[in-house]
């Protein structure tokens, strides 16, 4: 009987793939929340507009982005913040963590614990923001690092954890990045 699992490994495949929408869709969904509470629950605000754009180039379907608009209109998003986390990581490298969270008593202790888990710690207000300029697009290192290979890869474990907590949207390094 070739070929008798062959569902199963489909569904398996289906439901990871699945996962990392929700993932993504759900980050989306907190930031198009955010920005249409900055704006008064205004769709056509050019924050919202960005974000929106930026989550239908992922494939966010017009459900999900409207049910983010009215939680922000509808005052469900009241207590939605957006949260700056600093760090430094291998090899000196600054971070600058931005998460949008409902509840920064529970994310703050989280990242703290991603990073004491990879050996560093949370820095305070102000520690590695110095070594970024913001833009519009997030932060730009003022004066990029190279790294060895081995800090690298230390670098991207430690940024592949943090990405994997909810309620992180972006991480900035000044790490020195080769062009791909």
């Amino acid at each position: 009987m070739s070929g008798h699992n062959k569902w199963s490994k489909i569904k398996h495949k289906k439901a990871a793939g699945d996962a990392k929408k929700s993932k993504i869709f759900s980050k989306y969904a907190r930031l198009i929340t955010l920005e249409a509470k900055k704006a008064n629950g205004d769709k056509n605000a050019p924050g919202v507009l960005a974000v929106i754009e930026r989550a239908r180039k992922e494939s966010m379907p017009n459900d999900n982005i409207d049910r983010a608009i009215q939680k922000a209109a509808g005052g469900g998003a009241d207590s939605m913040e957006e949260v700056l986390y600093e760090t430094f990581g291998p090899g000196g490298t600054a971070l600058v963590i931005t998460a949008v969270t409902d509840n920064s008593n529970r994310t703050t202790p989280e990242i703290r614990h991603i990073l004491s888990k990879a050996g560093y710690q949370l820095g305070a207000a102000g520690s590695a923001l110095w070594a970024f300029t913001k833009t519009t697009d997030g932060y730009v290192p003022t004066a990029p690092l190279d790294l060895a290979d081995e800090d690298g890869e230390k670098l991207a474990t430690l940024v592949e954890a943090l990405e994997e907590q909810d309620d992180v949207q972006d991480i900035y390094t000044t790490a020195d990045t080769p062009d791909a």
